[in-house]
């Protein structure tokens, strides 16, 4: 019983777990199309919502934008040299530290991402209820889980 009461457990997190992956993937596929839509490729609109979304005193380096989009160095140099070549950013040295390369939007940048967000915040809206839904059901599995391993006292029992 216990071992059947396991493998129901386990299947429905993992329905769950494939649920929200699904919707991550439907946003995601949205975006991707969205910013095609402004001759952008996806890599080069997450770098300009990186460049303009950082947090208030963090300055928008090249260091910075690789860590927030996973990426190497080298590949945040090429990324924002060719959305300088489109006119989005402008890349300019750190007057105190000539090592580092700063990120700015220009306008045509800021408009862009405007844009841009604009409808990502409306697929958003249409998205949240879903994506809320499963994101309580993965929560209320791990919960289940955590409380099936606890013992006495909640103390995780298992080794």
């Amino acid at each position: 019983m216990k071992n059947d009461q396991t493998i129901s457990s386990s299947k429905t997190r993992l329905q769950v777990l494939a649920e929200f992956r699904h919707q991550l993937r439907l946003f995601l596929h949205f975006s991707e199309a969205a910013a095609a839509k402004f001759d952008l490729q996806p890599q080069q609109h997450q770098l300009l919502l990186q460049v303009a979304g950082r947090p208030d005193g963090v300055a928008a380096t090249v260091g910075y934008i690789a860590e927030r989009l996973g990426l190497r160095h080298n590949s945040v140099v090429e990324l924002s040299m060719r959305c300088e070549e489109a006119g989005l950013i402008r890349r300019a040295q750190d007057p105190s530290d000539r090592r580092c390369i700063l990120l700015e939007l220009t306008p045509k940048g800021l408009r862009t991402l405007e844009a841009l967000s604009l409808d990502h915040a409306q697929e958003l809206n249409e998205l949240a209820p879903q994506l809320i839904r499963t994101l309580t059901s993965i929560k209320a599995s791990h919960n289940r889980a955590q409380s099936n391993t606890s013992g006495p006292g909640g103390k995780n029992n298992a080794i």
